[in-house]
């Protein structure tokens, strides 16, 4: 009798310890405290062009933040063309996404998937780039103090032009709303430069476009400098323009006539300041904008409050920073 008692209770444990162990412990969480990969549901990121370390950086960081937070992660490729993007925007909502996240296009005609998206029910949140189309409802946007930062550039070229002023060219890319902001903030800032003045002006003499790439960029400076063979400094809108740039003044043998300055950070412009090429960088911070986004989601699912739009200030980098600079040595 005392045997057959004994063998009840251990098979009641048996039985216990298994239905214990086979019990999930949350259905986000797993024994580490992370989230579990797609338990809080999935994001859709359109990149810009991934093509672009910036965006690259945006991208993945993006994916680890959200992974962490427990969301499945899809990141597409726009290579710069509005009409992939919003494809991408309607597979998103095909997949039922909980979420899109956008580097748009173009700041207008993105708007029409935009409120696809809208209609779907889906939270549209923008990184970096903004979009300007009425009617679109976009989340949140997060991204950088472009005007500003173009103000920091046109005082970097004050101070790399001196007291001379010269003329100066654009390189341009009017599709993203960021660009114009940073070139609306550089011509005024030398705009209020030049009101001061008498003579040593700085004038802008050209904008062309500059399809914020080293390609592109690299033929329009060719233009630009056989139209006004007499420039003295070239603002480009971000730094594959710059190293663009870059290219074409070394080729025809300017660098020395021809001063520039960027907009990034970019490890490779960075590494082009240090190296003398490019004067300086108003530097943004992609992996700020991907953390912060991946924040708005959250608090927006979880209705918290957050930023409908925040804007993170760019610094001025030069040559003395980047010899100090722990990533280039």
């Amino acid at each position: 009798m005392f045997r057959r008692s004994m063998l009840v209770s251990i098979l009641s444990l048996v039985l216990l310890g298994g239905c214990a162990s086979n019990s999930p412990e949350t259905e986000s969480t797993t024994s580490t405290g992370k989230a579990e990969k797609g338990s809080r549901g999935t994001i859709g990121f359109s990149a810009l062009d991934l093509k672009n370390p910036f965006f690259k950086i945006i991208a993945d960081t993006l994916t680890e933040e959200a992974e962490a937070e427990g969301f499945e992660v899809i990141v597409t490729d726009a290579e710069s063309d509005v009409n992939n993007q919003s494809k991408q925007v309607d597979n998103f909502i095909t997949q039922e996404v909980t979420a899109i996240v956008l580097n748009p296009a173009n700041r207008v005609s993105i708007g029409t998937a935009i409120k696809r998206a809208n209609d779907a029910g889906i939270p549209v949140f923008t990184c970096d780039l903004q979009c300007a189309a009425e009617g679109a409802k976009v989340t949140a946007h997060i991204g950088t103090d472009n005007y500003s930062g173009g103000r920091l550039a046109g005082k970097a070229m004050i101070e790399a032009l001196g007291e001379a002023g010269g003329n100066v060219l654009v390189l341009h890319f009017k599709q993203a709303n960021s660009c114009v902001e940073r070139v609306k903030g550089f011509n005024d800032e030398i705009n209020e430069y030049n009101a001061s003045r008498e003579s040593g002006k700085i004038n802008v003499v050209s904008e062309l476009e500059g399809g914020a790439t080293q390609d592109v960029s690299f033929k329009a400076t060719q233009d630009g400098i056989q139209q006004h063979p007499n420039l003295s400094g070239i603002f480009a809108i971000n730094d594959p323009s710059a190293l663009g740039a870059y290219t074409a003044l070394s080729q025809a043998k300017k660098t020395d006539q021809i001063i520039i300055v960027g907009f990034d950070g970019q490890l490779e412009g960075k590494q082009a300041i240090k190296d003398g090429k490019i004067y300086a960088d108003p530097i943004q911070f992609p992996k700020k904008m991907a953390t912060g986004t991946v924040a708005n989601i959250v608090n927006y699912l979880d209705g918290e409050d957050f930023k409908a739009v925040e804007l993170i200030p760019t610094e001025l980098y030069r040559k003395a920073d980047a010899m100090k600079d722990p990533e280039l040595q």
